[in-house]
């Protein structure tokens, strides 16, 4: 176990090793207090657009397009060969085969901004949600974004920047930079505590490169890069805990694991933790406080220890070769109770809706790459991307049974909750 207080240098590593829409009719539903309509954002990745879902009534409200100014960008990535050669080797290794213009998308609290990245141009945008403009444009110091975190306030935002190895903390209604923290080889998600004083983040290391069957600690394993999990501090941005989920695997009895954790669910308590791993169909608990006084760090004993390995059904007769981007599972959310988990089963075509205390489970038949799940507003769904089928599947988290499959654009990834205010709606309309 890993403990430290210090920020970590990091290194920009990924250039030596990758140099090689329309709209509808808005419907009628449940609407926020303050004049604002519950929905849920779906990124359509290589599309990009985000599809607005009435989250109660679960019926497409409108299409947004993500990339308005694609011809101002990709002028821009022409112009500069270094950014041309990330923009196609993003393509190529990581997009399989097709551009990433929408990843990650939150709103502002009044419902009247969306703030998406978009890994392809580098780059997190505002996009006024009445004209489809582009109010403010804040790029990556590297060649590609990715996942993002709002504040419980709405006031910040976290934007994982991939080729940087670091997370920017950007305000919200200006795109202004607030703020960094260092990471790992490419930082991967980010979810703020409900006090917004802390962060879970995570690194997944080189995700796209092909040596998928190392002897773990050897050193070809280092192709994959610096994968840790840390908690973050959101009032100075120092690292309060820092863990190599490989390492933490092995000592608790489970070696040749990897250290890049996906996913994750934070418990109600935020102390135990709930992750997926690359390569493994299953999760993993991990315990943020337990003590190691066997093991300590600058004089003082560490904490964190894994608690539970919990194995969920294998359906794919892929080599790990062929998963996309390391995932076997990439999807993981907890009901606001706490008690059941709903995880994406990516390489095996379904969800599985898991009870956290018996780690008994049911999976619902959800199509081909279920790609991320979150929970719907009214905390009784999980909402799971299926990127294979263009489709978002809605479970009931008591019943385990799929309540609704709703049309997307191409390859849905992220979903998130949010609010559209009424007066976006009547120009919608």
């Amino acid at each position: 176990m890993r403990r430290t207080a210090a920020p970590l240098a990091v290194a920009l590593a990924l250039s030596a090793v990758l140099v090689t829409g329309g709209t509808s009719a808005a419907t009628p539903g449940s609407s926020h207090g303050g004049g604002l309509r519950d929905v849920m954002f779906v990124g359509n990745n290589w599309d990009g657009t985000a599809t607005v879902v009435d989250a109660r009534t679960h019926e497409p409200i409108r299409t947004i397009d993500t990339i308005p100014d694609r011809a101002a960008r990709m002028a821009e990535i022409v112009a500069r060969p270094d950014k041309l050669v990330f923009y196609l080797a993003i393509q190529a290794a990581i997009g399989e085969g097709r551009a990433q213009y929408t990843d990650d998308m939150f709103t502002t609290h009044d419902g009247r901004l969306l703030a998406v990245s978009r890994p392809s141009f580098a780059d997190v945008v505002g996009i006024d949600l009445i004209t489809g403009k582009i109010r403010w444009r804040f790029a990556m110091e590297g060649y590609r974004s990715d996942h993002m975190g709002v504040s419980p306030d709405g006031e910040r935002l976290l934007v994982s920047d991939s080729t940087a190895n670091k997370v920017h903390e950007l305000d919200i209604d200006t795109g202004r930079k607030t703020g960094e923290f260092p990471s790992g080889d490419t930082p991967h998600e980010n979810n703020y505590t409900a006090d917004g004083e802390r962060v879970f983040h995570a690194s997944i290391g080189r995700v796209y490169t092909p040596t998928d069957r190392p002897v773990l600690r050897q050193p070809y394993d280092t192709l994959k890069g610096e994968r840790v999990f840390q908690i973050v501090r959101t009032d100075d941005m120092t690292i309060e805990s820092r863990w190599d989920m490989g390492k933490e695997l092995e000592e608790a009895g489970h070696p040749g694991m990897a250290s890049a954790v996906r996913p994750m669910a934070v418990a109600p308590d935020e102390r135990f933790v709930y992750l997926q791993v690359s390569f493994f169909h299953g999760w993993v608990e991990f315990d943020t406080q337990a003590p190691d006084p066997d093991v300590t760090y600058e004089g003082e004993p560490t904490v964190g220890a894994v608690t539970r390995v919990v194995d969920l059904p294998k359906r794919t007769t892929e080599p790990r070769e062929q998963y996309v981007l390391d995932s076997a599972h990439h999807g993981l959310a907890m009901n606001p109770e706490g008690t059941t988990l709903c995880a994406a089963g990516t390489m095996d075509g379904y969800a599985a809706v898991i009870d956290r205390d018996s780690e008994e489970f049911s999976l619902v038949e959800v199509g081909d790459k279920p790609y991320w799940s979150t929970n719907g507003v009214n905390g009784s769904e999980c909402w799971v991307s299926v990127s294979g089928e263009d489709e978002v599947v809605v479970i009931d988290y008591d019943s385990a049974q799929e309540i609704a499959r709703i049309p997307v654009g191409d390859h849905p990834q992220r979903v998130r909750e949010g609010v559209v205010a009424e007066k976006v709606l009547k120009t919608w309309r």
